[in-house]
């Protein structure tokens, strides 16, 4: 069968937008009440346990990920038998994998004062701290997680946000009054254990009622089984650049530089994950239906959709760049003041970091719903190596501003461009390659030119924080929308775009399309 791809992409989008705009505003306000009541060097803990927890991750391998393309066949043809041995095979794979996870990270108990330079507050058990983390990431994998694949495969990931918005409300409410009343990190962290486990139960549940025909007990033939574990194989050095990318920054920061320094790092990349996450929302959303389309349509209608999606993202990602670039720095100064700042050289460095993640999204989208891990396997562990060598070499020569050049450097100098070329020979035709290269750093080179003129019509503004801030965001939103409005306001792609988006959401409100 054919999901209903638009249908379904705009349901995700309004609910899992709805999610990440809660979890990005909800824990703002938090970071804030542990800066208040608890200290810098908190801030600098619990991300260093969550990208301690991110390597430990790579137990997954990518499961997950082959599990979900592996149902999109099976869910096109109605193959039902099929989808219930993946989910058997799938709960088997997850309850190996928390088995691991748990091993590996206990293991690990005598090196943690080893990723801190410095002491550790006295007010905390650094190995209570962690073992809690610990569970909670352990318990994730052996409650009902092999379920959650049926909603992505399904393109029904607005299920499992509306249940973890429910549950993110109370545990929200929760942790901000054991953070006022009893100061108690301990306290905050069981209040988080017991809420992934609720939105463990709660997700699986409503799992069951939607696709009651789905149960894990067939046996899947032997040779499909050896054709997930080589895609898993595949996935894996995906994952291990993801997790280079996302946590060795933190653990060479915390190693070399140490908690305070790693706590001011990380609130400027808390509001760049925090965008990039809101429009991941986009990519979450079309995932599913860029692996149906790829499946049931031909490499012409294909092609077209990679071309409208590449205009919404790039147009996204160029305006988000300006306001981030232009924005960020009124807006740490209201809120972590003018002695927790970094410099303007760290906020260029942060924006493109951003940009790069956000236009590597967009192609690696197209990857992950074509499967095409194997031939894409090298280059996110070279990428990866670079990273890390690069973070290595240059954080005790350049500092923070080291480690972020490094990351820029591996993803717009090797992840981009070899990205780029693997999708154009393993899923669209290379006759296309030349064509949509150019549509792409066009993209690249109409986003620097937002974001320059922004920049530049806001250097001229002296004011307050808070004015400062209104007007930035004004300019910022203004000059890339009427640059990109003048540039495609003729385009035949875009216009065919702005009519499908028009039409969803005037569905979405009456009920009735044009």
């Amino acid at each position: 069968m054919k999901i209903q791809r638009t249908k379904n992409a705009a349901r995700n989008i309004v609910f899992d937008g709805a999610l990440k705009m809660m979890n990005l505003l909800v824990p703002f306000f938090m970071r804030t009440i542990i800066l208040r009541y608890l200290g810098l060097e908190y801030l600098g803990l619990g991300g260093l346990f969550r990208s301690i927890l991110s390597f430990l991750n790579l137990a997954e391998l990518g499961v997950g990920s082959a599990m979900v393309f592996s149902m999109y066949k099976p869910i096109a043809e109605d193959d039902t038998e099929a989808i219930c041995g993946l989910l058997k095979l799938y709960r088997t794979v997850y309850r190996v994998i928390g088995l691991v996870i748990a091993a590996i990270g206990l293991s690990l108990t005598p090196f943690l004062n080893t990723l801190i330079k410095g002491d550790v507050t006295a007010d905390v058990n650094l190995y209570v701290l962690y073992f809690m983390n610990l569970g909670s990431t352990v318990m994730t994998y052996w409650l009902f997680a092999y379920k959650n694949s049926l909603l992505y495969a399904h393109q029904r990931n607005d299920v499992g946000s509306k249940v973890s918005m429910t549950v993110h409300m109370a545990e929200y409410a929760l942790k901000i009054l054991g953070l006022m009343v009893f100061h108690s990190y301990y306290l905050y962290l069981g209040i988080q254990i017991i809420a992934q486990i609720a939105i463990n139960i709660c997700t699986a549940w409503r799992v069951t009622k939607l696709y009651p025909a789905y149960k894990p007990t067939v046996n899947l033939p032997k040779e499909k089984k050896l054709d997930i574990a080589r895609r898993v194989r595949d996935l894996f050095t995906s994952n291990f650049s993801a997790v280079v990318s996302d946590s060795a920054d933190t653990l060479v920061i915390s190693s070399f530089l140490g908690l305070e320094v790693l706590a001011v790092y990380q609130n400027y990349y808390y509001i760049v994950t925090s965008l990039r996450g809101m429009l991941d929302v986009v990519g979450g959303a079309c995932m599913a239906g860029i692996g149906n389309s790829l499946v049931c349509e031909n490499d012409e209608k294909n092609y077209e959709v990679l071309k409208k999606l590449t205009i919404m993202y790039g147009w996204l990602m160029a305006l988000s760049s300006a306001m981030l670039l232009c924005m960020f720095q009124p807006f740490m100064t209201i809120w972590m003041g003018e002695e927790n700042l970094l410099g303007l050289n760290y906020v260029v460095c942060f924006a493109i970091y951003y940009y790069s993640l956000g236009m590597n999204r967009l192609v690696n989208m197209f990857k992950d719903a074509a499967g095409i891990w194997r031939k894409d396997r090298w280059r996110p562990l070279t990428a990866a190596l670079v990273n890390l060598g690069l973070n290595l070499a240059t954080v005790r020569w350049l500092g923070l501003y080291g480690v972020l050049l490094s990351t820029v450097i591996a993803i717009a100098v090797v992840q981009l461009p070899w990205l780029l070329h693997n999708l154009f020979q393993a899923v669209f035709p290379r006759k296309y390659l030349w064509q949509y290269t150019r549509m792409f750093f066009g993209f690249v080179l109409i986003g620097i030119a937002s974001c320059a003129a922004s920049w530049f019509a806001c250097s001229f503004i002296q004011l307050d924080e808070w004015p400062l801030l209104i007007v930035s965001a004004c300019i910022s939103f203004v000059i890339p929308n009427v640059i990109l409005f003048a540039l495609f306001r003729k385009n035949g792609l875009f216009l065919d775009l702005a009519a499908q988006i028009k039409n969803v959401l005037l569905k979405k409100v009456t009920g009735k399309a044009d």
